[in-house]
């Protein structure tokens, strides 16, 4: 498996060409070796700049990331071509951080957490492809597509989250893995879902059907191929809008949450519970670059940033009993709650204030007659 390696493979690139099109930023992947490029190197440019510029351009929703580089915790490097246009990234490990590495990282633990990379959402997001098709640039001959035989993926597949884990040392899986043998997932404690916005039946319900599942992209298993392995292909079955405009989650899934795909600035994530997964509020691209936060969640025993029910309200603060239950927990017999709470419950999420300051606060306002 190609993303594997050995911890003196830790330096390697991760290049990131931007494509302003329909399919978002494509990010290419090269090993090299310690002597070709140093990370001094690296730091000195993100020094120069102050902060990276990323275009994000995700099915049309065109975003414009500005990352200050003293946030980065791994050194990431602005390539140019000859006319000055930023045309890709590398991205390696960043000196001095050994210690925090080896606290988000597998290198010294068992290697019981795989994630799952979206080869089969690589292929569709390819050149004569399912974004072809749906632009109508092809007829349905674009629905059947090679799946790689290598990771050279875009932000569609969630590339950046992958090179991430891998350079902290967590084993993977692609997809065709996981449909060609869905009891593989049995072996790990816990199994990662990057954007695998395509898969089959048979990886659905291996994925669905573990007990301990971090969905770390929304709008995971949105649309349901199916896989040709004697000409190496996959075949849009249904959704996405395929066949009928009608289809959108092709598995009629209850826990899609795709509606979070257009955040990628991340500002306020969290992770919440929905059924039996942790499913994340806004798609991390570029936010795992910058959180230490996420990073560390994803060993955790309880990977969730807030409570079930402050998470809950904060997705349905209209919903009444999500609402009641959420001031229940605080002692409140209350109906509503202030729009502006949502400020500092997001606060909580990520660690501003502890549960007792947002106690305090909240019996405050019910003293006011302001939560009523």
């Amino acid at each position: 498996m190609g993303l594997h390696g050995h911890r003196s493979e830790l330096s390697a690139f991760l290049f990131l060409m931007m494509i302003f099109s329909l399919v978002p930023n494509t990010i290419r992947a090269q090993t090299y070796n310690d002597s070709d490029k140093t990370s001094s190197d690296a730091s000195n440019l993100q020094s120069q700049q102050g902060y990276l510029d990323i275009v994000s351009n995700s099915e049309g929703y065109k975003q414009t990331l500005h990352i200050p580089s003293d946030q980065m915790l791994f050194d990431v490097t602005p390539i140019y071509d000859s006319q000055g246009n930023e045309t890709s990234l590398s991205l390696y490990l960043r000196p001095g951080l050994d210690d925090f590495y080896h606290q988000v990282g597998l290198f010294d633990k068992p290697k019981d957490i795989v994630f799952i990379y979206p080869s089969f959402t690589q292929a569709a997001y390819g050149d004569h492809g399912f974004y072809n098709y749906y632009k109508k640039e092809c007829d349905s001959s674009c629905l059947t597509v090679k799946i790689p035989n290598k990771v050279n993926g875009i932000q569609a597949s969630s590339i950046v989250s992958a090179w991430v884990l891998k350079l902290l040392d967590y084993p993977y899986v692609k997809d065709e893995d996981v449909d060609k043998n869905p009891d593989i997932l049995k072996q790990y404690k816990r199994v990662i879902v990057l954007h695998n916005e395509y898969v089959t039946k048979k990886e659905f319900d291996a994925i669905t059907g573990h007990p301990d599942v971090i969905f770390l992209y929304p709008n995971a298993l949105y649309a349901q191929v199916a896989t040709n392995y004697e000409n190496n292909t996959i075949t849009l079955v249904r959704g996405h809008g395929y066949p009928s405009n009608a289809i959108k989650n092709g598995f009629g899934w209850r826990d899609d949450n795709s509606k979070y795909e257009y955040d990628v600035s991340c500002k306020d994530w969290n992770f919440y519970h929905k059924d039996n997964y942790t499913m994340i509020n806004c798609y991390p691209e570029y936010k795992i670059l910058t959180s230490n936060a996420m990073l560390e969640s994803l060993q955790e025993n309880e990977p969730t940033t807030l409570s079930d029910d402050v998470a809950n309200w904060l997705i349905y603060p209209q919903d009444q009993n999500r609402t009641e239950k959420l001031l229940d927990d605080f002692g409140i017999a209350g109906t509503s709650i202030p729009t502006w709470v949502q400020k500092p419950a997001l606060w909580l999420s990520n660690g501003g204030i502890t549960k007792r300051e947002f106690n305090d606060m909240m019996q405050y306002l019910y003293q006011k007659q302001i939560i009523k």
